[in-house]
This record gives C-alpha cells, sequence and structure tokens, in this order.
C-alpha cells in the first residue's frame, strides 16, 4: 500500500521516479480502511533529505500510512527554506490535540551537548510525555533514541573518543520479536555519531530489551516492551551517499574526520558505495507498522486511553 504525503511535498518527485508508490488524497478517501497516522517531528538540518529517507522506508509497508510533519513550536531551521517549512510542517501546539498511531523522532547534530543545554529540551520533553497520551508507539532515531531513552529512563549517553562512523556489522537478537521478523541474523547498518549508550546501563531496567547489537559499534536497537517504544541510535535509513556526503562534508570544513569504516570498497574514497542495507532498512521499518497495526485502538480516539 502506498504513502500519503503532501502533493507538492520535494520528496514526492524523488520517490515517484525510484519507482516508489504514492497514493492521492482523492483515491486514500476511496480505500475501505482506516489509514495509520504517522507524525514525524524532524530534527535534522537537511529536511527534505530526512523527509524524503523516512517517507521511502514508510512506503514499503503493506499498509496506508499517512505522514504529518511537525516541529517543535518556533523553530527557525539554519538549512531548510521558511517556505518549505511554512508549506509542509506544523509547530506541535497545532497538531496536540490530536492523535497518532505512531511518532518518529529524528536524530540531531548535537548530540555532544548535554541535553539540558538544547534549546528546545524542554519542549521536547513535553512532547515525549504527551506521546504517552496521544501516540501509540515512538520509534527514536540516534540522538531523538539516545533523548527518549534519557527522558523516560534516565539512561545517560556517553562522548567517544572519536566519531563511529561507517557501516558496522550488527547481530540480531531476537528473532521472535515482531519487530525483528524476516531480518538477517546479521545485518550492514550506517553509523554515524560522536556518543553512545552502553549495555549495562540498558540491562538495569527490566521493560527494554537489547534486539541489534554490535560487537565493534555496541548496542543499535532497544525496545521498550512497556511503553511501545523503538530506540535506534544508527541509520538504516541513509541513501547510498549519505556517508559520502557527510565524509566530504567534514573534510570540507577541516573537521577531524576518518574514512568511513567498511563503507567504501576496498576502503577507496574515491569508489563509488555499495548499499548493502536497504533490503533491512524496509523490513524493519515494515514490521514497526505491522506492530502498531496489530496493536493500535481502531478508533484513533482511544489512542492513550
Amino acid at each position: 500500500m502506498p504513502i500519503k504525503i503532501p502533493h507538492d511535498l520535494p520528496a514526492r518527485e524523488t520517490l515517484e521516479r525510484e519507482g516508489v508508490l504514492i497514493i492521492r488524497d482523492t483515491d486514500a478517501i476511496l480505500q475501505d480502511i482506516r489509514p495509520l497516522r504517522i507524525a514525524l517531528l524532524n530534527l535534522m538540518p537537511k529536511k527534505i533529505e530526512t523527509e524524503t529517507q523516512i517517507a521511502r522506508v514508510l512506503a514499503g509497508t503493506p499498509l496506508q500510512v499517512e505522514m504529518t510533519m511537525f516541529a517543535p513550536s518556533g523553530y527557525v531551521p539554519k538549512n531548510t527554506p521558511l517556505e518549505h517549512m511554512i508549506d509542509f510542517y506544523r509547530p506541535w501546539q497545532a497538531i496536540r490535540e490530536e492523535k497518532f498511531d505512531g511518532l518518529i523522532v529524528t536524530g540531531a547534530p548535537i548530540e555532544q551537548m548535554p541535553f539540558e543545554e538544547v534549546i528546545y529540551w524542554d519542549e521536547l520533553r513535553r512532547i515525549f510525555d504527551w506521546s504517552l497520551t496521544h501516540v501509540h508507539g515512538l520509534f527514536a532515531l540516534c540522538w531523538g533514541g539516545q533523548a527518549a531513552l534519557y527522558h523516560f529512563h534516565g539512561i545517560p549517553k556517553y562522548q567517544l573518543p572519536e566519531k563511529r562512523f561507517g557501516v558496522f556489522t550488527h547481530r540480531v537478537l531476537d528473532h521472535t520479536s515482531l519487530l525483528m521478523r524476516g531480518l538477517d541474523d546479521e545485518i550492514r547498518i550506517p553509523v554515524s555519531r560522536h556518543t553512545e549508550n552502553r549495555r549495562e546501563d540498558i540491562a538495569a531496567h527490566p521493560d527494554l530489551e537489547l534486539l541489534i547489537d554490535s560487537a565493534e559499534a555496541g548496542p543499535c536497537l532497544v525496545h521498550d516492551r512497556r511503553l511501545r517504544h523503538v530506540h535506534m541510535f544508527n541509520h538504516l535509513e541513509y541513501d547510498s551517499t549519505t556517508l559520502d556526503a557527510e565524509y566530504r562534508r567534514d573534510l570540507e570544513k577541516g573537521s577531524p574526520i576518518g574514512v568511513p569504516l567498511h563503507y567504501y570498497p576496498g576502503d577507496d574514497p574515491s569508489k563509488p558505495p555499495v548499499n548493502t542495507w536497504r533490503g533491512n532498512a524496509h523490513l524493519l521499518y515494515s514490521n514497526w507498522i505491522n506492530y502498531l497495526y496489530q496493536t493500535t485502538p481502531f478508533d484513533p480516539a482511544d489512542i492513550g486511553g
């Protein structure tokens, strides 16, 4: 089933060119099903790129998905045109009375700051609390996953000696979880972060289960069984060239950065990278949408009740 996104959203042209099915409003209302409502809190600076990545993996699910994008109230991004924000984003205050089947919170390039120093931290905490009564399931990515673990469980993040950067082999620890159904035993996942969460902190909380881990890159995906939260620290949604763009950006800025590990053929940046994670990305997000579908109330008004 295709994804429903605004007609003029830049992601539409990219996804249609890739063959991703997009449903129009006029067609969606003719289908005798209730679409799953997914809210996207996009905190990344390149919003159009992130919107496209998230819409792409959500569109691979067998259900109709309706995506609503929002941002912290009063938030003015530096790398996205104001017109785009006005046309396609709503402030959180404008949607806080609505109910959603799922909420995706992206990462943000602020992971080395203490949480309390982030300019929108207080509002993000209120959004997390709001999600307990207005959202059925949370999927928090990278810094967003760390922020949610810290807010709900007090689990800290730790500074790494150098950026963990590349495509690392991970192992699925429990295939009986609905979220892990069909994923390979070992999967390669893009990683790009300066901080980490630690296994012993996660293990101290009985409601949390570590579902994907890496001997080289550390914990990757944590499931909160009680709250129906998914904390994903790495980036299966990334495009083939996302790490390459980050690498060349940091080189140009003069930032200390090494060649992303296990990414370029022969670790040679002159050679185009090969995507080895796309299939598992679509499967993980399809599993999450199915997980929501299996458990969310039929009447959205009952979400959080």
